[in-house]
């Protein structure tokens, strides 16, 4: 899919460039305002699409004044490459809880009206209202155009991406973590594969009425599936005066086999590039392992031949969830290696234990793709230790818990 920018004008350049500094001083309190109007003239909103956790954290709010922000920025410097990882990845989490184009004017209005209010109307004049407008709509009519591609990929009309599915089995893969196999209600409308790395979002219907969404990476290889898709859910329980997480926790309560889900078709764009010859490095901690997995299972189902790499980190071999796939699926790989971290255990050849996870002192394979699934903190670690070792930029790729893209920058 190729990205087409539209330009500002030397006129509106100018203003965004005066006015940048001013509106990234008070982004977020802009955010905030731009959230709580929006949700109160549309509570359907954060009833049954945002995410009620990431709002309450403001995870959300600082995910999108740092995606304005980086656009903006990247319209005013000529030298500025197009933020095309952060459009397709707000693309993906778009298009997999079915956002529609007339939800961009419901974003906008409140917006705006956000940013008159903090900063005032005499601030605020046609001018300035005019540029930031424009930077809104470029940065709209992309993301507009990328999700209408993307619903076109996958067979549907805009937004209507959700399928009723029903649970045929659940393995409890470790403590909290709980791996379930669905398919589809109707027999004559199999699930469809999917490219490995990707995810789905599971609707869960709450007590007080809400449907909320979550997104779960699938584990399975994407093809030859017979039409059953696989994610795992692990209960986030409450810490650091955070809330535990409710979708997680409802799933792992109430979801049982024979359980019938609400989900959407399989998006995102972690996904292993099955063209090419080079050599793979998997980098994964925790619950991330789940996208890790699909890779993997992938490279297994095709005799692969690429020289892979596999490194986990976890709190311990009990609390590893798919320590024993992934030992099966890398014995039937005739050039994989692997490596899992634990804070807690017994160090041997295949595991460390009390260290962290250092990718400086590992030997890895030249002009490799590395893959990286894991907490903020752990991301943060592995971007600064690949950056240490000159690795490019284009040959890392990561997917987030939660929307704070804005901290690995």
């Amino acid at each position: 899919m190729q990205w087409e920018l539209t330009k500002l004008s030397n006129e509106h350049a100018n203003v965004i460039r005066a006015t940048l500094p001013l509106v990234g001083e008070h982004i977020e309190e802009i955010t905030k305002l731009f959230y709580k109007t929006m949700f109160s003239n549309h509570p359907d909103l954060i009833k049954n699409l945002f995410n009620r956790g990431n709002q309450k954290q403001g995870a959300q709010q600082k995910a999108l004044a740092a995606s304005v922000a980086t656009f903006a920025s990247m319209l005013v410097n000529d030298d500025a490459p197009l933020p095309e990882s952060m459009l397709s990845r707000i693309g993906h989490k778009h298009a997999t809880v079915g956002v529609t184009e007339d939800q961009y004017q419901i974003v906008h209005d409140n917006l705006f009206a956000a940013i008159v209010q903090v900063l005032g109307a005499d601030v605020v004049t046609k001018d300035v209202a005019e540029a930031w407008d424009r930077v809104f709509w470029i940065m709209g009519r992309l993301l507009i155009k990328f999700e209408k591609d993307l619903y076109a990929e996958a067979g549907v009309e805009p937004g209507k991406v959700f399928r009723q599915v029903k649970v045929v089995a659940c393995d409890t893969l470790a403590e909290g973590v709980t791996h379930f196999t669905i398919e589809s209600t109707e027999a004559s409308k199999p699930l469809p594969g999917h490219k490995p790395g990707q995810y789905i979002s599971v609707r869960a219907h709450l007590p007080d009425g809400a449907g909320q969404l979550r997104q779960y990476s699938l584990t399975d290889a994407g093809k030859q599936s017979h039409g059953r898709l696989t994610f795992a859910v692990q209960a986030v329980k409450a810490h650091d005066q955070l809330p535990a997480g409710e979708v997680s926790n409802w799933l792992l309560e109430n979801v049982k086999q024979g359980s019938e889900l609400e989900i959407s078709l399989p998006f995102g764009d972690l996904v292993l590039d099955e063209q090419s010859n080079s050599p793979v490095v998997l980098i994964s901690a925790g619950i991330g392992a789940t996208p890790m997995i699909s890779m993997l299972s992938r490279l297994a189902l095709d005799k692969s031949e690429r020289e892979v790499v596999v490194f986990h980190a976890d709190s311990s071999a009990a609390a590893d969830a798919f320590a024993s796939q992934t030992k099966h699926l890398a014995s039937q790989l005739p050039n994989c290696r692997f490596h899992t971290w634990y804070a807690q255990g017994e160090s041997n050849e295949t595991t460390t234990v009390g260290d962290r996870l250092d990718l400086t002192k590992e030997t890895l394979p030249s002009n490799a793709q590395y893959y990286l699934c894991g907490s903020t903190a752990f991301l943060q670690a592995c971007s600064k230790d690949l950056e240490s070792l000159s690795v490019p930029a284009s040959h890392t790729h990561y997917e987030l818990f939660t929307p704070n893209e804005w901290l690995l920058k």
